[in-house]
Formats: structure tokens, C-alpha cells, sequence
């Protein structure tokens, strides 16, 4: 059984949700975003999306956007991601994914990434940009190293591509709460519990809410409606705000009551 299957199945069986945090690496910089990894998992975090800086984040906010480009300005690769990876895994049994966009994955080869990213132990792969009619290359690698490729879907998926979707996700589905790029948000959407059902029509697998999870209120709205929320955003702004040498304290700080909301639905 996969890291991220166990880990879904013990949330499951405890009622609660999985909190996924997510790093750029090489934001704010290199040490201190494996520093964060590292706190966000001691604040109670049970799954990590490790982000691989790219200049043209599509599916990205201002935000994450900003953090992207200070990792770049630093010289961050992939193969730097990869080792941070190892890094934090050495620390942490919890499933551990690597987010990133397509071009540079395509010049890496979709195989050889899969066999970097299994050796650097992590467990699956997000590519926002890689849709399913062309993602044959990129989840047949990652499935031949036991890894999972997650799919998106979101409130516009029509149901014929729904099911589609859901018939061949493994770990779990992205699920985008908005029609938009990611950021914070005051407010989650009104018809997210019906969108969600239907996705929960279409697999048997964890449905796992990102773009605009901000607020504990938002994590305890999810609870029977969802399995697992990524906050991501919300924590770069944090990061941003902090005073120097606080930012660590105040992303982790910040991790803690998203992670007790989480626990229970109020």
C-alpha cells in the first residue's frame, strides 16, 4: 500500500481530514524552504506538495507566481528540488509529492523523473498543465515506479470527462474549488459540497480541495464533503510578512489550528 493510501485510510478511519501544505523550493530560499517542510510536518501536517519553481505557472496566482520567481532568481533546478525532497524525506514518513509544470519535466523525460523522484522517495506527481488526453507518457512512468500521477478536475468538468478522470486516478484528485488561478480567499464557494459530490460519484478515491484554502473555517467545511485540503497561498503570504529570521515560527504557527480543524468539524 502507498504512503498516500495509508495515509487516507487512517484519516478515514478517524474522521478527519489530510492537511497538505505547499512549498516552492528554493522560497524564500533554499535551506529555509526544507526548513519549512520540516516545520509544517512538526505542526502537524500529513502530506506535503513540494513545488518545483517554473517561469510561466499557469495555474498559479500572483503569489505562488512571486515565490516561483524568487526561487528562480536563486538558480533552483529540478535536480535541486529532487534533493530537497530526500532531504525532508529523511525526516518524515508522510506521503511527499512533487508539483510542477510540464516543460521542464519534458526535457527531463517523464521516465527518468519517475525514477529520480522514486529514489529521492517521494510518492506521486502534479502536473497542472498535462492533461488527460496527453498524459499517458507521464502516469505510465509514474505507475511502473509505484507512484501515483494525480489528476485535476474542477467546478466546470463536464460528467462524461469526470468519470473519465475519476477511472484513472490513483492516490487522489486534485479538486480546484474555483474557476480561476490559485490565492487566498475570504469565502469557499457556495456549491462546493454539490461539486464535490459529484466528483465523489466519479472515483473511489480521496478528493483532496485546493486554490483558495486559507482559514480553518475553510478546512472545517470540507469535513464529509472531502478528504484532504492543500493550503498553499495563505502560507507565502505569511512567509512574505513575517519579520526576518520569523518566517519558519510564523508559516509553522500558522500550519497549527489549519491542522486542528482538520482533527475534528468544530
Amino acid at each position: 500500500m502507498s504512503r498516500i493510501t495509508a495515509t487516507f485510510e487512517r484519516a478515514a478511519a478517524d474522521k478527519r481530514l489530510v492537511l497538505a501544505p505547499y512549498i516552492t523550493v528554493g522560497y524564500p530560499d533554499l535551506p529555509t524552504s526544507i526548513e519549512l517542510a520540516r516545520a509544517y510536518v512538526e505542526a502537524g501536517a500529513e502530506m506535503l506538495e513540494i513545488g518545483v519553481p517554473f517561469s510561466d505557472p499557469i495555474a498559479d496566482g500572483p503569489t505562488v507566481q512571486r515565490a516561483s520567481q524568487q526561487a528562480l532568481d536563486h538558480g533552483v533546478t529540478l535536480a535541486d528540488c529532487l534533493h530537497a525532497l530526500a532531504s525532508i524525506r529523511e525526516g518524515s514518513e508522510i506521503p511527499l509529492l512533487l508539483m510542477g509544470y510540464a516543460n521542464p519535466f519534458y526535457q527531463h523525460g517523464f521516465e527518468s523523473l519517475a525514477a529520480a523522484l522514486e529514489t529521492a522517495g517521494g510518492d506521486g506527481l502534479i502536473v497542472p498543465d498535462v492533461l488527460p488526453e496527453a498524459s499517458a507518457e507521464a502516469e505510465g512512468a509514474c505507475r511502473a515506479r509505484g507512484l501515483d500521477f494525480i489528476y485535476f478536475v474542477a467546478p466546470t468538468t463536464p460528467p462524461e470527462r469526470l468519470a473519465k478522470i475519476g477511472a484513472r486516478a490513483s492516490g487522489f484528485v486534485y479538486c480546484v474549488s474555483v474557476t480561476g488561478v490559485t490565492g487566498s480567499r475570504d469565502h469557499m464557494r457556495d456549491d462546493l459540497p454539490a461539486y464535490l459530490a459529484r466528483v465523489g460519484e466519479a472515483t473511489n478515491v480521496p478528493r483532496v480541495v485546493g486554490f483558495g484554502i486559507s482559514k480553518p473555517e475553510h478546512i472545517t467545511s470540507l469535513h464529509g464533503v472531502a478528504e484532504g485540503a492543500i493550503v498553499a497561498s495563505a502560507l507565502i503570504d505569511t512567509i512574505d510578512a513575517a519579520a526576518p529570521g520569523q518566517a519558519v515560527a510564523a508559516a509553522a504557527a500558522q500550519v497549527r489550528p489549519l491542522s486542528l480543524a482538520a482533527q475534528c468539524a468544530g
